[in-house]
């Protein structure tokens, strides 16, 4: 059979039709009970969450972690990034997810990279209990660099009404409560490949200096979800605040949930820096404060709650080994964050 002239431009829709049908199997396997539309509909079907319910929806990126998995030839990490990060975004403000959409761009489909991004979505759909419902395959050569793709993904979940989480309830005195990080999560990755592969000249395989892992496991360490701990949490007392700290750190993260007239006070020595992060600003040279900025340092969620109930909350969060830490506490004062 000859080549299609669509095939010859570099888009053929047979090899897709093909890596979609071997992508299903992992799809099929994040299938909740509510969902009412087969794999393939025009638009992903879902039973409504019911009255009292609120709707919450965010869309993210992986960013390029993605070139970092192209160097090291990995592909089931970012899809398990992507749909965390997302659950993450959606979990501040109480909220469990439901479904998740990915799109995935490229300039020309390899199935087998393909299939190992659904089967990293799906991995953590099934996860977070979110069903991977619909979805956006598109080849466009002369967009994006050959060998390249871009990933991105929507999220939809639900809180109840009455007990969604905004941070109004914020006020001096709440302790803030720091949840460590896997590593970089999906953040800052244009830095830390220009101090890694530019400044200090390592390759992907080679082992990260202060560490017992390549450059490879220490960037493409999985985005935590932390779904699980905060739900138990939250069954149980009241947060007033959370924050998911992706880009712009600690320092840009937490402001987002604080009401006017209030600032967190963040210890620095209150948790263990990893060492990933110490070698970027010694090799980089980077200003402390920029760095607390670019990246999340160490803390990867944190959780705002009443003073009364901070024993209570970090038993809960060390038994999912969230690694816990008091740093720092809400005070009055116009500084959103001050870090000491």
């Amino acid at each position: 059979m000859s080549k299609s002239a669509y095939a010859s431009a570099g888009v053929d829709i047979d090899v897709m039709d093909k890596v979609l049908s071997k992508a299903k199997r992992y799809i099929k396997k994040t299938m909740t009970p509510d969902v009412v539309s087969d794999i393939g509909s025009f638009g992903g079907l879902h039973k409504s969450p019911g009255r009292g319910e609120l709707l919450v929806t965010s869309i993210d990126g992986v960013g390029t972690k993605l070139k970092v998995a192209a160097m090291a030839g990995r592909h089931d990490t970012v899809g398990q990034d992507l749909v965390n990060h997302c659950t993450n975004d959606i979990l501040v403000q109480g909220a469990r997810p439901l479904v998740f959409l990915d799109y995935v761009g490229t300039a020309k489909l390899q199935p087998d990279v393909f299939v190992e991004v659904i089967k990293g979505l799906s991995k953590a759909c099934c996860q977070n209990g979110c069903a991977l419902i619909s979805g956006e395959t598109a080849e466009m050569p002369g967009l994006y660099p050959k060998g390249e793709y871009d990933l991105v993904g929507a999220i939809v979940g639900t809180v109840s009404r009455k007990k969604v989480v905004t941070g109004e309830k914020i006020r001096p005195g709440d302790q803030i409560i720091g949840l460590a990080s896997t590593g970089l999560q999906t953040n800052g990755y244009s830095l830390a490949r220009k101090i890694i592969f530019e400044k200090a000249g390592l390759k992907i395989d080679d082992l990260l200096p202060g560490t017992k892992q390549t450059v490879a496991q220490t960037l493409l360490a999985v985005h935590a979800s932390f779904l699980k701990p905060i739900n138990a949490l939250m069954e149980v007392l009241t947060i007033t605040g959370m924050a998911h700290i992706t880009g712009g750190g600690l320092v840009d993260n937490i402001p987002r949930v604080l009401p006017d007239g209030l600032c967190a006070r963040i210890r620095r020595t209150s948790w263990q820096v990893p060492s990933v992060f110490k070698f970027m600003r010694e090799v980089g040279g980077v200003d402390p404060d920029e760095m607390y900025r670019v990246f999340n340092m160490g803390v990867g969620y944190t959780v705002i709650v009443r003073a009364k109930d901070l024993e209570a909350s970090m038993k809960i969060l060390r038994s999912f080994r969230t690694r816990p830490n008091l740093i720092g506490v809400i005070e009055e004062g116009g500084e959103n964050v001050i870090l000491e």
